[in-house]
């Protein structure tokens, strides 16, 4: 076990390595001036070649690509995401303050997937071809084919503008979370009951239960010991993979309803070629990426003991 996490941790130290270093290099070498970008962002008007010359030095953007890069990564490597280049202040208070916006949205649209997709793919397992088992599948398919922004767009139209029921920009209640949470939720929901209804399927119908039926092993025995372990990898791989997608898809959705957050964080950023925090969004998200991904490989072993002995 304990080669098989050291293994695991030495994967996502590359991977973020990979990212962080891919990242920089885009950033680098998109086109424009970046200098001229930060000039405007900073003093809101073009200002004389010499200053905008000042601020490239400031930024570091003057020197060669691999001397800025372990210019950046230094710090990084001890915590220290350096500060904007905009406003010079610390680019850290700046992020934990956006995402103190985005991940609360974040849980609340994995909760309402989880509350509407664990009783309608259940409901839909329990009489696969009946209409409940079809409408739940069309549901769930209608439901992964609409992207976000355009759902977004169709709960505003509706709930803000036809209905008047609930307040479509800004996050200034709780009533204003209310259309993100959904619009993200539903999105979740549909990729879910699919692969939970398809799970609990293939786990009932594995060829040894019926042995253990003629053993007299109860049907909530059988489904507690047997069918939910089985049915419970591919779903856990799902769930990870959105609970991960989930960041990506909370900053599309905050940029549709004008909240603040890490979407109009990311934005700004990008826009006023502000390095620094750019990276910052990058690396949470890959972050993010490879603690779920670790979490899914260890739960994984819980789940399946033989996959850690193949391991070995």
């Amino acid at each position: 076990m304990t080669q098989a996490l050291f293994g695991l941790l030495l994967r996502a130290a590359v991977v973020l390595a990979g990212t962080a270093l891919a990242t920089f290099a885009l950033l680098w070498n998109a086109p424009g001036d970046p200098a001229l970008a930060i000039t405007i962002a900073r003093y809101h008007s073009v200002v004389s070649p010499e200053i905008i010359d000042k601020i490239r030095v400031e930024a570091g953007l003057n020197a060669g690509f691999w001397t800025a890069f372990q210019s950046w990564i230094g710090p990084i490597l001890q915590g220290d995401f350096g500060n904007s280049s905009v406003s010079g202040r610390p680019v850290l208070p700046e992020l934990a303050a956006a995402a103190f916006y985005t991940v609360p949205l974040a849980l609340a649209g994995l909760a309402i997937g989880l509350v509407l997709s664990i009783p309608l793919a259940i409901f839909a397992a329990k009489r696969p071809g009946s209409w409940i088992d079809r409408g739940a599948v069309a549901i769930a398919s209608l439901g992964a084919a609409i992207p976000a922004y355009w759902l977004g767009l169709l709960l505003i139209l509706l709930f803000a503008v036809n209905l008047a029921w609930l307040p479509a920009m800004g996050a200034r209640t709780p009533a204003h979370a209310i259309l993100p949470a959904l619009t993200l939720g539903l999105g979740v929901a549909a990729s879910l009951t699919r692969i939970i209804r398809s799970g609990i399927l293939e786990a009932r119908g594995q060829p040894f239960l019926p042995a253990f039926r003629r053993r007299g092993v109860s049907d909530k025995a059988i489904g507690r010991d047997h069918i939910a372990p089985h049915a419970a990898i591919p779903v856990v791989t799902v769930f990870g993979l959105e609970l991960a997608f989930l960041l990506e898809g909370a900053v599309m959705v905050e940029v549709i309803f004008a909240r603040p957050g890490l979407g109009s964080f990311l934005v700004s950023a990008i826009e006023a070629r502000d390095f620094p925090k750019v990276q910052a969004v990058v690396l949470l998200a890959a972050l993010l990426f490879v603690i779920v991904n670790l979490l899914i490989d260890l739960f994984y072993r819980m789940i399946d003991p033989r996959i850690g002995e193949r391991d070995a």
